[in-house]
């Protein structure tokens, strides 16, 4: 059975460590390492967790190296991200969280896991995304928070 390939945000991996997101987010790290799933770990998510403290860098860490995949932005991701901010799917502010879905997408993951309800895992958001990723010549990206899929 093929596992499916998961694009992790930050705040899945910073969900962690917050009581409100804990249960979730530890329960989708530990699909990961057990390898029932494949995390997509982008080099926008290992910048952004750079500057977090060493308990949250730890998280990705301690996954095993074969039950995750590397995934780098390129002139494609960026592409994508300028549609979506183009179409007013998110505003300027929220470029970083429209590189993560155009990433997600441009890597054909299987669906991308966030605790972004204003900018990514809202409904109205969702169906934009897909939108754009439908004229761009993309497929549909299955958007949720960790709590649909664990």
């Amino acid at each position: 059975m093929k596992r499916l390939r998961v694009y992790i945000d930050t705040s899945v991996v910073g969900g962690c460590l917050d009581e409100e997101f804990a249960t979730e987010s530890k329960a989708l790290m530990d699909m990961v390492t057990r390898g029932e799933i494949i995390a997509i770990v982008s080099d926008l998510l290992l910048g952004e967790l750079a500057s977090a403290p060493d308990d949250v860098q730890q998280i990705l860490a301690a996954l095993p190296e074969e039950t995750t995949e590397a995934l780098v932005r390129s002139e494609e991701s960026e592409q994508l991200r300028n549609a979506y901010l183009a179409d007013h799917v998110v505003g300027e502010s929220a470029t970083e969280d429209a590189h993560h879905v155009a990433l997600a997408t441009v890597g054909r993951a299987d669906l991308i896991v966030s605790w972004n309800f204003r900018h990514i895992v809202h409904l109205d958001k969702i169906r934009a995304f897909n939108a754009v990723n439908l004229r761009e010549g993309y497929g549909l990206l299955e958007i949720r928070s960790p709590r649909e899929v664990v």
